[in-house]
């Protein structure tokens, strides 16, 4: 009996010392370091070191630099404190993705943005080739959002199909879908090894980053291109319910003016976003507030985005959609998954359309 309570020790020993690897392992303890993406356009590189409690980030669109101290919240957020009110909240899941709210991004410093941000890791060109992925774009103006898909073949050729809400409203049937294509292999590697990059007209670059794991993302001086790996099936897949945290942008009462400045108020916030097994969606702000609720459709089985006449070209297995039509507004929703994230996004407008109408929009990122 001795020698079986020895052995049943020494079990209960292993198992408890194979579980604490798991978590080193982890690299919850070591710094982490992430590209990301603002949705004004701007292109970061973030380490957060657990050890200080700082995270240090530069942003190669603006210029910008920083050190950041700061507090991990009982609900698992991270309160920035920001000697130059710039970077304010974020949440991170570990060697996964982090996101952050920003105040003064931008060209000139003084705009709020949602960044999105993935774990940094060597890239090329074969990293995406060959693979088809869902996207959304996020921007501060020009409506908000733009949802697609993005294929890009062997060679690294990115072909896009996308539909823009906004450009439904204000400019009819014929400004709401766009057809695009660039070529990967022309973007340069960056000497890390991490991210490549391509000089556009305007002096500025355009960024192509991600993960071999899924994820595609450009940065653009037009906001942020944000791509998930395609579903093998249009169906909602109930191993995407469950709770997500989020980091969301919204604009609300937006108009578009001469020279196509939007005017409107912005606001940034944290929210979860509940999803259940049959796809029913709930987004609630911090207070509780209900902000978006949806039952979810595949974007392939929304018959109103498809045609002969140069709208969707994919149907986008994985993204999914919900459309509310009343006598005085018309929203569009959209939702697409992949392992442990979540993009979302809403366009709502003020019927019927004419010069100077209000619309508002919503996005935002979600992780679990």
């Amino acid at each position: 009996m001795n020698r079986l309570k020895l052995i049943l020790a020494l079990l209960l020993i292993v198992a408890g010392c194979s579980s604490n690897p798991s978590n080193s392992m982890s690299g919850t303890s070591m710094p982490r370091s992430y590209n990301g993406t603002a949705s004004v356009g701007d292109f970061l590189t973030i380490t957060l070191d657990p050890a200080t409690q700082t995270l240090i980030y530069t942003n190669l669109s603006n210029g910008d630099s920083g050190t950041v101290p700061y507090t991990v919240n009982p609900d698992g957020t991270y309160t920035l404190n920001d000697p130059r009110g710039n970077l304010l909240a974020a949440y991170e899941v570990p060697n996964y993705g982090l996101l952050v709210q920003a105040a003064k991004t931008g060209a000139y410093h003084d705009a709020p943005a949602l960044i999105t941000a993935v774990q940094k890791g060597s890239i090329s060109v074969s990293t995406w080739a060959g693979h088809d992925y869902n996207y959304m774009q996020f921007r501060t103006a020009a409506g908000g959002i733009e949802v697609g898909s993005a294929d890009v073949d062997a060679q690294g050729n990115v072909t896009a199909s996308s539909y823009w809400p906004y450009g439904s409203e204000s400019q009819g049937g014929d400004g709401a879908f766009h057809l695009g294509s660039f070529d990967v292999s022309a973007f340069q590697a960056d000497p890390s090894g991490t991210f490549l990059k391509l000089a556009d007209n305007s002096g500025s670059y355009d960024y192509v980053f991600g993960t071999p794991n899924g994820v595609f993302a450009v940065d653009t001086p037009n906001g942020a291109i944000l791509g998930l790996k395609k579903a093998a099936s249009k169906d909602f897949s109930p191993a995407f319910a469950g709770s997500y945290r989020v980091i969301y942008y919204q604009k609300l009462g937006a108009t578009t003016g001469a020279g196509n400045l939007e005017a409107g108020a912005p606001s940034l916030g944290q929210a979860t976003l509940i999803i259940t097994a049959v796809g029913q969606v709930t987004v609630q702000d911090a207070e509780g507030n209900v902000m978006l609720q949806a039952t979810l459709t595949p974007m392939a089985d929304a018959q109103y985005l498809y045609g002969s006449a140069g709208e969707l070209q994919d149907p986008c297995y994985g993204l999914f959609t919900f459309r509310v039509i009343t006598a005085s507004s018309q929203q569009d929703v959209f939702l697409t998954f992949m392992d442990r994230s979540v993009l979302f996004s809403s366009f709502r407008a003020n019927l019927p359309w004419g010069s100077g109408n209000s619309y508002d929009y919503l996005y935002g990122v979600g992780l679990k």
